[in-house]
């Protein structure tokens, strides 16, 4: 039975995930800066539809790239070269936010609601949520954000208005990662762009383990802002 939960109320074992859909957990709570980080170092994460209350899932399997599993295309490798992109980090978050918020030809919907925004403009500003932009010609076309606790980064979500500005984001966050001491990026659910990129599902008992070696290190929460050419 789906748990439901008040404010303040924990979160259950993840072992009362459904299978059905697979890795729904609970509803309710709210999405406060300290909810959300409690959630992320359990490996749980929010995503629901606006209207609904907010919905928390741990799948099983979990999705996830090693940073030094990458793979990086010839055709990609060819589009950081020559295409003219640079890669931005937290320097427009809000709007790496609403493009990820646009509905996509295969997904009319979208899950990114005004008040997952909010919740994630609140975790950016507290230093834990961070957006690796791609840029061309001075226009946002492409980019990800995420959620950094200790040395375990969430990718939430990405989004592309150029071939490949998406990836391109995503390398340089890797790069970025893998020189912090990041080894991993949780990917949360499969999608075949992610498995194209080097990422794999793994059981989520060994995600727990990762996760739990990684989300104590004491890395002062703080925003990324630099800004790379690619």
């Amino acid at each position: 039975m789906l748990a439901w939960l008040e404010r303040g109320d924990p979160f259950p074992s993840v072992e009362r995930a459904l299978k059905n859909p697979n890795g729904l957990l609970a509803a309710g709570a709210d999405l406060s800066v300290e909810r959300l980080l409690e959630a992320y170092r359990r490996g749980i994460f929010p995503w629901y539809s606006s209207g609904q209350p907010p919905l928390w899932w741990s799948p099983d399997p979990r999705m996830v790239l090693e940073c030094a599993a990458l793979k990086v295309s010839r055709s990609l490798s060819k589009s950081i070269r020559n295409k003219g992109f640079e890669v931005r980090i937290d320097t427009a978050f809000p709007e790496v936010l609403r493009g990820c918020s646009e509905p996509r030809r295969y997904e009319p919907a979208t899950w990114l609601g005004a008040d997952m925004r909010l919740a994630y403009a609140r975790l950016h500003e507290a230093g834990y949520a961070h957006s690796f932009e791609t840029w061309r010609d001075g226009m946002l076309v492409g980019g990800l954000y995420g959620v950094a606790v200790g040395r375990m980064f969430y990718g939430e979500s990405m989004f592309s208005r150029a071939t490949d500005a998406s990836k391109v984001a995503l390398v340089r966050l890797v790069q970025v990662l893998t020189s912090r001491g990041f080894p991993l990026v949780d990917c949360q659910m499969h999608t075949p762009l992610l498995e194209s990129l080097g990422a794999r599902e793994i059981p989520r008992r060994e995600f727990l383990r990762a996760l739990a070696g990684l989300v104590n290190y004491p890395e002062p929460p703080m925003k990324w802002n630099m800004s790379v050419e690619t």
